[in-house]
């Protein structure tokens, strides 16, 4: 009898103890569910503010190439013009110092990335004349840009990111920093500090400041500018990467923040985030580099890189494909075609 009662208080106490400890658990869901609501509110409101700052549309009419239909960033393939443009001086715009042209399609998971090398001779029409293409920004901005990539790329252009030298080291900075694999051991200049900073063969952690630099030096690169164009290709991916890891959600909403004085876009307000989730999907998908392929010449004394036609009319051919390419019933998430390149 005594056994039996023994056993039930056992079996009392075991049910309040499993009883505490669910209730322990709901209430650390409740809460962590709290904190992911109130972490992503943040998100939003960060976003929100940023994108009705960095939010510039363009001048249809100042575009000859263009859809006919409206573009759904998370369904549809879309292209994306990225430009570094140098600090503005005196008042006047500043050059396009890095161009890159991205091409995503969510449907085939597909990704083409061409840097376009700054000394390339092509015909900017807001000039009026055949010039390097970085001096097509100081011809009108954005717009000029747009025009001259596409007397050379016959493909529509969706978007446009821009960001100055500032906005780009802020923002490595708010993601703690990126590592790059340095292709050899070099030394070149800080901006601000102007000291000299070596940068070792291999791995290596590298802030905004020194970022910035990485990117930019050409003289000591053996490839010239298309070394520099690997460089920034390389940089990129290690901020799309680290901004769309889980361990970096904690700093997006600075990241976010740091955009309002720095970068400027075409991409709507309402569809800043889808833009975010499109690279968030995006992230097994393989990077398929273009090369620009040409020569180099000097004309009336200065120098510049002339795009062979051959080349130009294979990467316009790609791209154009990649915009029209449905996708396939083969395709599998873990399909080894599908693995992230260099």
């Amino acid at each position: 009898m005594v056994d039996s009662r023994n056993a039930r208080k056992l079996v009392k106490k075991r049910k309040k103890k499993k009883k505490k400890i669910r209730m322990i658990l709901l209430m650390l869901f409740f809460l962590f569910i709290g904190s992911i609501s109130v972490f992503g509110y943040n998100i939003y409101l960060e976003t929100k503010k940023a994108s009705e700052k960095i939010y510039e549309a363009l001048n249809p009419s100042n575009l000859w190439k263009k859809r006919d239909k409206k573009i759904e960033i998370r369904k549809d393939p879309v292209t994306i013009l990225l430009v570094g443009v140098e600090n503005q001086y005196h008042d006047e715009e500043g050059r396009s110092d890095v161009i890159m042209l991205l091409t995503v399609n969510p449907k085939t998971k597909k990704v083409y990335l061409l840097s376009i090398p700054r000394d390339t001779r092509v015909y900017i029409p807001s000039e009026g004349r055949k010039d390097k293409i970085t001096h097509s920004y100081s011809y009108g901005g954005i717009e000029s840009t747009i025009a001259a990539v596409n007397e050379l790329i016959d493909v529509p252009i969706d978007y446009y990111i821009t960001t100055d030298f500032e906005g780009f080291e802020k923002i490595v900075d708010s993601l703690g920093g990126i590592t790059v694999n340095v292709p050899f051991t070099f030394k070149a200049q800080l901006t601000g500090s102007l000291k000299w900073h070596t940068f070792h063969k291999g791995k290596q952690k590298l802030n905004g400041n020194e970022a910035l630099a990485y990117v930019r030096m050409r003289k000591s690169d053996p490839k010239g500018d298309f070394g520099r164009n690997e460089r920034q290709k390389q940089v990129i991916k290690a901020i799309i990467e680290k901004s769309t890891s889980i361990t970096s959600l904690t700093k997006l909403d600075d990241v976010i923040a740091n955009l309002g004085d720095h970068v400027r876009t075409n991409i709507p307000p309402s569809d800043l985030l889808s833009f975010i989730y499109l690279y968030q999907k995006m992230d097994d998908a393989r990077v398929e580099t273009l090369h620009l392929k040409g020569y180099d010449d000097t004309i009336n004394g200065v120098y510049y890189y002339i795009p062979a036609e051959q080349s130009v009319a294979e990467i316009t051919k790609t791209l154009q494909q990649a915009l029209e390419e449905k996708e396939t019933t083969s395709f599998t998430q873990n399909d080894s075609d599908f693995v992230t390149s260099n």
